[in-house]
């Protein structure tokens, strides 16, 4: 007769595998995904500042015009004619243009300037030496226009330049405009003015 057997318990032969990360790997993998992210925002970062660039250059650029149209429709000289006669300053029969334009003061103020506000500039040379910030900008309607252009600031210079034209130096006069933006860029605009 056939005894029957009595099956042994076999020890298992496969282990089953752990599933995961240890503390260690979790620690090491964002020490490593931070040094990634801050070499990304190191190299995009001056990017992101200068992004607002071209928009500052534009609102510089219809500041720096909108005050070029301004100053261009103003006339020639203080003792240029206004009236009925079309004499111009130093015509014969008409008065001298103004010898020369006087170097700027330190406050910004030019002796040029005869009239005590700038609703009462009625030439170029008025604009000699005038400075402002957006509070000091307006547009055709006289509306203040600080809030547009906060932080940013505008420098007119005016200078007999007839010789850079070939006319006779008192014959035209270069008007020079700064336009500061906020990050302190200087964008410069020049137009000639001529004494017809």
């Amino acid at each position: 007769m056939l005894i029957p057997q009595i099956a042994t318990p076999v020890a298992p032969t496969t282990i089953l595998k752990q599933a995961g990360f240890t503390l260690l790997e979790l620690i090491v993998g964002v020490v490593v995904l931070g040094i990634a992210l801050l070499m990304i925002s190191s190299i995009l970062g001056p990017m992101y500042v200068r992004s607002s660039e071209p928009w500052h250059q534009v609102r510089a650029a219809e500041l720096g015009h909108s005050l070029m149209n301004e100053i261009l429709a103003r006339s020639f000289d203080e003792n240029s004619s206004r009236g009925t006669t079309l004499l111009r300053c130093n015509e014969a029969g008409a008065d001298s243009c103004i010898a020369a334009m006087p170097a700027c003061p330190a406050n910004g103020m030019s002796s040029a300037t005869e009239e005590a506000s700038r609703d009462l500039y009625d030439d170029v040379d008025d604009f000699h030496c005038f400075r402002g910030d957006g509070a000091a900008v307006s547009n055709i309607l006289n509306e203040n226009l600080a809030d547009s252009y906060r932080n940013y600031q505008v420098a007119v210079f005016v200078s007999y330049a007839g010789a850079d034209v070939g006319l006779p130096n008192q014959s035209a006069k270069r008007v020079d405009i700064s336009v500061i933006l906020p990050s302190g860029d200087n964008i410069a605009f020049s137009s000639y003015k001529g004494n017809w």
